[in-house]
């Protein structure tokens, strides 16, 4: 029986291989090259154990223990240090990998017709959902044994044999995990974009989770497999035992996805769409009523993880006052407004991670017009009384206020957890601002979201690489020590940091205009190509 629902698995591996075998490197080498120029690059900056002690010290704090997780600060070697600031991090984007792979060869290929006539040639019932974990458990342990190999290769004294294939290992049992996440809400979706958003929530949820945890009550960490990403004590104590967890829990994960995917018809699921209305009101037989449709689940999805993101984020900030309170090294280091706190002072670094986050949905929102293009569902629309304007227009206005959502439900949540826990709490006008103040940031990467769209489709995707740029240079620019003028690469590298520095009204009105023009460019190039 077995035999039956599992035949020609290799065979369809092979065929998933081929078909990713470039998007799966590219990932790799990604993930590598990211993972191994990290330890050289502490290395150079902090050559002596007291430039490490006081980065250390630096990151003892609540706030960067939400966003990096624990790790070994009394002795802060660069291999402890490598493991605290990047390890979690990288684990996040490799999971991220998988939701995205999985989703791919789950519902998306279930959703484009590909299974249905798969199924219909000599092929097990359960051969394909299996034939796709197969692939990402190669990929996992690609993952692991790549970048294990990789860091120990680097001969870095405080980088040992174990410590490294630790390191790897757990990037390659977060991917594994998330593969089998991302396997289940397959088949409780009924759609791609419902198994990417469930998914990505998932991601989300276990991040938060651990954060509140690493902060608040370490027991609640464990509760977290991005937790147990920490717990490992890489360059440490070594545990891996964790690891372990990830890989029970994994196959456990494969085994309910099985048999979920062996009970249910295909193209159904578990959560299945309600009916809509017989007949569709006037708001939704428009572009930008329909566009609203079907985004509202992943919008509302999205909002409400903003608010718990920056209410998690602001929960913080009680602990943070006293922690830098009496600390005269972090009271050097903060660059001081006239007539701010400390806390107020640390905000631009907090908003510059909640906003990178924030743009994501946004992102997804307009690129979703891309996504349904190569669905070959835009001839549809085209074919009636639809012009082309008005269609890419619907999309660049949800995403647009999609993005001023996210900020505002995120500037909302982290002021009234901020207000809640400290003594003398932030002005909303500040919380608000502060975040706020990246919205036209934002906007340049909706704009250039659209300009690809509009004029070079095929690499609509690299904006994802710009968001990731973006993250690197301005989140982890102040460790690496980057010349200013890498961050002014990135829109968000022009937002003035307020409240440390005044909310000067020029670049920002400088980043709207190039926004406008890069959307305009992008609606001129969607009106005259073909549509593909």
């Amino acid at each position: 029986m077995a035999d039956q629902t599992l035949a020609k698995t290799g065979q369809l591996s092979r065929f998933i291989i081929r078909l990713d075998r470039v998007r799966v490197l590219l990932w790799l080498v990604g993930l590598t090259f990211f993972t191994l120029i990290v330890p050289p690059a502490f290395e150079g900056l902090y050559s002596s154990q007291q430039e490490r002690d006081v980065m250390a010290e630096t990151m003892a704090n609540p706030a960067m223990t939400a966003m990096v997780g624990t790790g070994d600060l009394e002795n802060y070697t660069i291999g402890a240090m490598t493991a605290h600031q990047m390890l979690l991090l990288t684990a996040v984007v490799a999971g991220l990998m998988s939701i995205l792979l999985v989703t791919r060869h789950t519902r998306g290929d279930e959703e484009d017709g590909r299974i249905e006539l798969l199924r219909s040639l000599p092929v097990g019932r359960l051969s394909y959902l299996n034939a796709t974990l197969v692939v990402l458990a190669g990929t996992s342990i690609a993952l692991a044994l790549i970048n294990g190999a990789g860091l120990y290769a680097l001969g870095i004294d405080t980088m040992d044999l174990q410590g490294s294939l630790l390191y790897g290992a757990a990037l390659g049992g977060t991917s594994l995990f998330f593969a089998g996440v991302t396997a289940i809400f397959a088949q409780l979706a009924e759609s791609a974009r419902g198994t990417l958003g469930l998914s990505v929530a998932a991601l989300l949820f276990f991040y938060l989770v651990r954060a509140i945890g690493d902060v608040s009550h370490e027991a609640l960490s464990w509760a977290s497999p991005l937790g147990w990403v920490s717990k490992a004590d890489v360059y440490s104590a070594n545990n891996w035992g964790p690891i372990v967890l990830l890989v029970i829990a994994s196959i456990l994960l494969f085994l309910i996805a099985n048999y979920l995917n062996a009970i249910r018809d295909l193209e159904s699921g578990f959560l299945p769409s309600k009916p809509g209305k017989k007949y569709a009101s006037r708001f939704l037989q428009s572009p930008l009523g329909l566009t609203l449709r079907l985004q509202r689940t992943g919008i509302i999805a999205w909002a409400a993880g903003l608010f718990i993101l920056g209410a998690s984020y602001g929960s913080v900030l009680g602990d943070l006052e006293s922690f830098f309170t009496g600390n005269d090294l972090m009271e050097q280091m903060l660059v001081q407004g006239e007539g701010l706190t400390l806390t107020e002072s640390f905000l631009p670094m907090l908003m510059i991670v909640i906003s990178l986050i924030a743009t994501i949905p946004s992102l997804m929102a307009v690129n979703k017009l891309r996504g349904e293009e190569k669905k070959e569902r835009l001839d549809q629309l085209l074919g009636r009384a639809v012009s082309r304007t008005q269609l890419i227009g619907g999309f660049i206005a949800v995403s647009i206020v999609n993005g001023f959502i996210m900020l505002s439900l995120a500037a909302l949540g982290f002021w009234s957890a901020a207000a809640a826990v400290m003594d003398e709490p932030l002005s909303f006008g500040v919380a608000y601002g502060a975040l706020l103040s990246y919205y036209p940031a934002m906007l340049v990467m909706i704009g250039l979201s659209v300009a690809f769209i509009g004029v070079l489709p095929k690499l609509t995707s690299l904006v994802w690489a710009y968001v990731f740029y973006s993250f690197i240079v301005l989140y982890l620019g102040g460790i690496f020590q980057f010349d200013e003028w890498i961050g002014q690469l990135s829109p968000f590298g022009h937002v003035p940091q307020f409240p440390v520095e005044d909310l000067t009204v020029l670049p920002l009105a400088l980043l709207t205009i190039t926004a406008a023009v890069l959307m305009t460019i992008g609606v001129a190039g969607f009106n005259k190509r073909d549509i593909q």
